[in-house]
């Protein structure tokens, strides 16, 4: 009786348990290396910087513990480059997730009015993108954005411009980027949010009298705001900290902390002020992730 009792206990424990190792795994161990790294001192070693940690012996590794300082946080407080990285990153962000926001909600709702054979297949052409490499879709936009790409050849040939617009290596083009790459993130979630909506309660106000504009303003709009705030997120938080598409598309004045991230890991070797841009990147993101999980755990 008591191994009966205590099977179906340990099973759970482990389904359980399972998610918490992961995250372990595969989020705190990383977390703590970088966090390590971000209060060390650069060096010229390998790993390019010291101290390493000693685990010989409990003394090496309290050693090791007492070498450890914030110079590199103090150096981004110090330089404003960082912080305007900082503000740069989460102003473009904002402005991409409005953006994509006004794109993606009048999609979503026509996907939501589609006869129900036909959204199937929406949903399907709305993360078709997906099946081609991030990389090579990004790489399309330049052959469309540049100066003799397709966007200004059919410009000049509608008769729209006189002269070639430049719109590559500028923040024109990281907007139109992410708003293509982010753009499933956002109608996804509006379109579960509206899928979902009671088309009686439309009759409901037309019948009390409320125009079709008012009734969606008043009764389609709220109802869809947890999608919308859901696909803000997936949209607002991976673009903060994005780097290829600044990297391809924007231009040496894009300045975004994916790039500078990039460049103190790879072009500086400096990985302690990369670590530490890296942690302080997580905290200002902190606060939306967890917005979004409580989200989730409200739909859910």
């Amino acid at each position: 009786m008591a191994s009966r009792i205590l099977r179906p206990n340990w099973w759970k424990g482990a389904v359980i348990g399972i998610p918490y190792l992961w995250l372990l795994v595969l989020f705190l161990v990383p977390f703590f290396i970088v966090l390590k790294i971000s209060l060390s001192e650069t060096a010229i070693a390998q790993p390019p910087y010291l101290p390493v940690f000693d685990w010989s012996s409990l003394s090496g590794l309290v050693a090791t513990l007492k070498k450890l300082g914030t110079q590199s946080y103090q150096f981004l407080m110090e330089d404003p480059l960082y912080l305007n990285a900082y503000l740069s990153s989460l102003k473009i962000a904002a402005i991409s997730t409005v953006l994509t926001l006004l794109v993606a909600y009048p999609l979503a709702y026509a996907m939501s009015r589609a006869p129900g054979g036909l959204r199937p297949v929406l949903v399907m052409m709305t993360v078709l993108p997906f099946w081609t490499s991030f990389l090579i879709r990004v790489y399309a936009w330049i052959g469309i954005l540049r100066n003799e790409g397709y966007l200004n050849q059919f410009l000049l040939w509608t008769g729209l411009i006189d002269t070639p617009l430049t719109i590559l290596n500028t923040n024109n083009a990281v907007y139109i980027g992410i708003v293509y790459s982010y753009l499933p993130f956002m109608v996804l979630p509006i379109y579960a949010s509206l899928e979902r909506l009671d088309p009686r309660l439309l009759e409901a106000a037309g019948d009390l009298g409320c125009t079709p504009l008012g009734a969606f303003w008043r009764v389609t709009f709220p109802l869809s705001l947890p999608g919308v705030l859901a696909g803000a997120l997936l949209v607002f938080i991976p673009a903060v900290g994005e780097f290829v598409i600044p990297d391809l598309l924007g231009g040496s004045q894009t300045l975004m902390i994916g790039k500078t991230l990039w460049d103190e890991f790879f072009t500086n070797r400096d990985w302690p002020v990369a670590s530490a841009v890296a942690v302080l990147l997580l905290l200002v993101l902190v606060v939306p992730i967890t917005l979004f999980q409580r989200l989730q755990a409200r739909q859910g």
